[in-house]
């Protein structure tokens, strides 16, 4: 099973580094498992510009992730699908996170500041944003309808794939096509 996905992961990182963007039928190929609930766009999307309040308590929005792949995830304290994925997040942001790769979390709704703490305590997460949506505003815009969601967003800011529902973005398949995405970048 790795000696295929290797064997894919090779193929996939070939293909986008010989076109200038990335060819998702490659990339498709890597989705296994709970991965393949990840569905990408014919073509990229363009985002809300709608603000979130950041963990400092400030402003942001999608913008300031411009120039790198994001792996966006919706989710609220009370959501149990949410503290099982919360923490395979972690792992990947570990693993692949830096000049080009993020994965950024927007709590949705009413989360308040000691239950998010509490959350990611509880769970032993360290190393990703306490970010918040507390109207649910950029949630709306976006079509999130349910939790988790997670968005993957191209170095322009633009929707290229969604998930519905929780998946191990731990797993090989994920870290996969993570990389594949992020060899793209030139």
């Amino acid at each position: 099973m790795r000696k295929l996905l290797s064997a894919l992961l090779y193929t996939a990182l070939a293909v986008v580094a010989n076109t200038a963007t990335a060819d998702t039928a490659a990339v498709e190929a890597l989705r296994e498992g709970n991965m393949r609930k990840l569905m990408f766009h014919e073509a990229p999307m363009r985002t809300a510009d709608t603000p979130f309040v950041a963990e400092d308590g400030s402003q942001m929005t999608l913008a300031d992730y411009s120039g790198k792949y994001v792996v966006l995830n919706f989710w609220a304290t009370w959501c149990a699908p949410c503290r099982v994925e919360m923490p395979q997040l972690s792992a990947l942001q570990a693993q692949l996170g830096g000049d080009r790769f993020e994965v950024v979390t927007i709590a949705t709704g009413r989360n308040p500041q000691p239950a998010i703490d509490r959350f990611f305590g509880e769970i032993a997460v360290d190393n990703l944003p306490k970010h918040t949506d507390p109207r649910q505003a950029l949630a709306r815009n976006m079509g999130v309808l349910g939790l988790p969601v997670t968005i993957i967003l191209n170095p322009e800011g633009h929707e290229i794939a969604r998930m519905q529902g929780e998946a191990d973005w731990s797993s090989d398949s994920a870290i996969a096509i993570m990389q594949a995405l992020i060899g793209s970048q030139s």
